[in-house]
């Protein structure tokens, strides 16, 4: 029986993706190997999103060519598209699909290796991750993701209907939504659809667990979708925002269309709605342009928001973007700035578990290790507990019973 691995960078998309097509390899007859240097087939689904990621890229290439010289290698996505990869790094017995033909992958790999078809396949994650959208219409700065991604292209709401009716009727109780710009759901259909409407319908379907949903654009969260996803009982009360900055000036440079007081008034509605919601944001550090008072103004904004984690990114120049061309902040200085905002979001991150402290929480069993069980609850807590009943991707209850800094230790409730 072949084996394959799936080694990926970057988004919740590609993610999305890798679990489509585990699930394919897998119904065909091939076998999942966590080792990639040990695996017949090995597929990279790639970044090329900041500098730092298209080096990880060349370098788990150059690895795998080394380590497993006998697999076929599979290089996919955004690094195709974006031109990133060096004729040194590549192979002509490599297969490379750019995202445009990430669809027909599946397909290119079985049919040259005969698998035979598997009656049940093992997931390939705890959580199934549905991607209902991919590309941008937007042109942010320092974004080369609608270079190379594409414009927006939603998937069909009975189409989405049906995935997820399969992947309930595999065990799943939890679907994470993700797209490229999920905020835009349904806005490039004829007639238009909504990520409203969508969650609307997603709701109903019999046997649903929870929906998750990734990172949503505050420009695109008005007072219907808030209110629709903090009064669901289906939606994971988390979410998470891709802010970028709180400096006025700084979001404009970005060409973000949007301001600090209008992020004040969304996260105190999300807040407000859904007091115990765990509430995240992007923020990027050290783009050109940002001077010290901008960033206190960015940590200012964090400290007393209801902002609970951080995802910090520290800038930098991404070839193709009109940011790249601009005078950029030393590294050092970027470096200093990082670090002070992430003490912040440290404190903020530890507060909010803190607050569950004694507090009963249902959650998925995401695996089992020789530390323990990890559980993530519904309000985006990892818990570690010595033990659990349940299998990976089972929902179940749990007691936390301690909070350090880094982690959180609860007890199986029952």
């Amino acid at each position: 029986m072949p084996s394959f691995s799936i080694q990926n960078f970057g988004c919740r998309v590609n993610q999305a993706e890798a679990f489509s097509w585990a699930e394919e390899f897998e119904l065909d007859g091939m076998r999942l190997e966590e080792d990639p240097t040990r695996a017949d087939l090995v597929v990279v689904n790639t970044c090329t999103l900041t500098a730092g990621a298209d080096r990880d890229v060349r370098k788990f290439i150059r690895r795998i060519s080394r380590l497993n010289s006998g697999a076929k290698l599979i290089i996919a996505g955004c690094s195709i598209d974006g031109g990133t990869l060096r004729s040194e790094d590549l192979t002509p017995e490599m297969l490379l699909l750019p995202n445009a033909a990430k669809t027909q992958l599946p397909a290119r790999v079985l049919s040259p290796l005969k698998t035979r078809a598997a009656p049940v396949a093992k997931p390939l994650r705890s959580r199934a991750l549905l991607k209902v959208q991919d590309g941008c219409d937007l042109r942010c700065t320092y974004c080369i993701v609608p270079s190379v991604r594409g414009p927006s292209r939603s998937f069909g709401r009975e189409e989405i209907l049906a995935r997820a009716r399969r992947l309930i009727a595999q065990g799943f109780r939890e679907i994470v939504l993700c797209g490229i710009h999920l905020s835009s759901y349904g806005l490039d259909r004829d007639p238009k659809d909504s990520l409203a409407g969508l969650l609307g319908d997603l709701a109903e379907v019999e046997g649903l667990g929870r929906l998750r949903l990734s990172s949503l654009d505050p420009r695109y969260l008005d007072d219907g979708l808030g209110g629709l996803i903090t009064g669901s009982p289906r939606v994971c009360p988390h979410f998470h925002l891709s802010l970028q900055h709180a400096s006025d000036r700084i979001l404009k440079r970005m060409g973000r269309r949007s301001n600090a007081a209008g992020y004040s008034r969304i996260l105190e509605r999300l807040r407000e709605r859904s007091p115990e919601a765990a509430l995240g944001a992007d923020i990027i550090v050290g783009f050109p342009g940002e001077e010290e008072k901008d960033f206190e103004r960015l940590r200012g904004f964090v400290a007393q928001s209801p902002l609970d984690y951080l995802h910090v990114f520290t800038y930098s120049p991404r070839p193709g973007t009109r940011a790249a061309s601009w005078p950029q902040v030393e590294d050092t200085e970027k470096r200093r700035r990082s670090a002070l905002l992430r003490m912040v979001a440290e404190d903020k991150r530890r507060a909010f578990r803190e607050r569950f402290m004694g507090r009963e929480l249902m959650g998925i069993i995401i695996r089992k290790g020789a530390q323990g069980v990890e559980v993530l609850t519904i309000n985006y807590i990892d818990v570690l507990v010595p033990s659990c009943s349940g299998r990976p991707g089972d929902e179940v209850k749990v007691r936390i019973t301690r909070v350090e800094s880094k982690l959180t230790y609860g007890e199986e409730a029952v």
